[in-house]
């Protein structure tokens, strides 16, 4: 199975429409972006193939938030890493093969979206926003469906954002109203037939952006 997007190459920097975080216009480290989600295409199905999951999983985020966004520090490059979900779509019905630029997210809800649009039948989860705006008075509340990149402006590693795509022998998986990552992985466990994968990179760091 191979996956493909018209709006970035494979390891290539994904353009700032498709993220929740970009420059300023007037040297600002952040503001908040058009947060598109990304054209994807997928192929060479499985025959058995009865649905589809989508997700998006940033693998550079700091383990330890002491320095983030903090004006004259640095995240430094070698500092632990661990995963950040950005988007879990679930029960993709098997004749989806596309899903268009903006057809599932166009711009950033406060909060977090209620009812993101997908594919009929396709159900979305949480992304992390969830727990990075938790407490948050403006910001915090259930962030579901598609979230693009914002990572630390002052990081000095490349974040890797992994769109993956998985064939599964099953239309529907067992989960709850208000699932996360790992529910996902744990519910199609032996239900995968095939997958693919496509990797996009972004920075806010001046120093990398350029």
């Amino acid at each position: 199975m191979q996956i493909r997007s018209d709006d970035f190459p494979q390891d290539g920097p994904i353009p700032a429409t498709f993220a929740f975080g970009r420059p300023g216009p007037d040297g600002e480290p952040c503001v908040l972006s058009d947060n598109r989600n990304p054209h994807l295409a997928w192929r060479d199905v499985p025959e058995r193939t009865a649905s589809f999951v989508l997700m998006c999983i940033d693998t550079d985020v700091p383990t330890v938030g002491d320095d983030v966004n903090q004006a004259g520090r640095e995240v430094p490059a070698d500092l632990p890493r661990a995963e950040f979900t950005h988007w879990l779509m679930v029960d993709i019905p098997v004749d989806c093969r596309e899903l268009s630029a903006g057809s599932c997210s166009e711009g950033v809800v406060a909060r977090g979206k209620r009812e993101p649009f997908g594919p009929p039948g396709a159900r979305q989860g949480l992304n992390d926003y969830t727990g990075w705006f938790a407490g948050d008075a403006e910001m915090g509340g259930d962030y579901y469906g598609y979230d693009g990149p914002c990572p630390p402006w002052n990081d000095a590693r490349l974040h890797h954002y992994h769109f993956r795509v998985y064939a599964l022998d099953v239309s529907r998986l067992e989960l709850p109203d208000r699932f996360t990552l790992s529910d996902v992985r744990a519910a199609m466990a032996g239900h995968v037939l095939a997958e693919a994968s496509l990797t996009g990179t972004y920075t806010l760091n001046p120093r990398f952006a350029g």
